[in-house]
């Protein structure tokens, strides 16, 4: 009896572990998502804008923020009926709420411009980022997002491209490309489903 326990045991090991080894194919926004939470991120899933403002309500009233900074004026929509004071400078103490230039599936990164951010170096931000963005800024590598975005500006290439790669201030990087120069942010994802 007892050797066909261990018979059976050893099957059903040899099962799991056959089961761990198998790789899964997820989609492009699965990927990023899973990714992007992996490092730290804070993920909000909107299926319409109105949900982006009844997030952004409820990340105000969870960190008890009282003001936020932006740059980008199409963004006002969302923040017009909240009790906000927003500023339009940089101001590296209180919460930048901005767009972004790609999501990158591969490594769960969010590359930005100087769209964005203008001349500014990321870890020169503040270190409270809600970034707006929709489902289909969602690419697979940083080739197809910088392809991505030769395509889009064709005649006008913007200039500071930079990512953000980390959402965890206690993880060091061990990426010695950027030694020293920490772009970690405590980041807010508000993905609109655009599909």
């Amino acid at each position: 009896m007892n050797f066909l326990k261990k018979l059976f045991t050893n099957s059903e090991k040899s099962k799991n572990e056959e089961i761990k080894k198998q790789n899964v194919s997820l989609s492009l926004d699965d990927s990023f998502v899973h990714n992007f939470i992996k490092k730290g991120g804070k993920f909000l899933y909107c299926l319409k804008k109105e949900d982006v403002t009844e997030n952004i309500a409820n990340i105000i009233s969870e960190n008890e923020w009282d003001e936020i900074s932006l740059k980008n004026d199409e963004l006002k929509k969302f923040t017009s009926s909240l009790d906000l004071k927003v500023h339009n400078d940089w101001n590296n103490q209180i919460p930048f709420f901005t767009t972004c230039e790609q999501l990158i599936s591969e490594n769960g990164s969010i590359l930005f411009s100087s769209n964005q951010i203008k001349e500014k170096r990321i870890s020169t931000l503040s270190e409270n980022f809600i970034v707006f963005a929709t489902t289909s800024q969602i690419v697979k590598n940083m080739g197809e997002s910088l392809t991505g975005i030769k395509l889009k500006y064709k005649d006008n290439l913007p200039t500071n491209i930079s990512s953000i790669k980390n959402y965890n201030k206690s993880v060091k990087s061990d990426d010695f490309m950027s030694y020293g120069n920490s772009n970690t942010k405590n980041l807010y994802l508000l993905l609109l489903e655009d599909f």
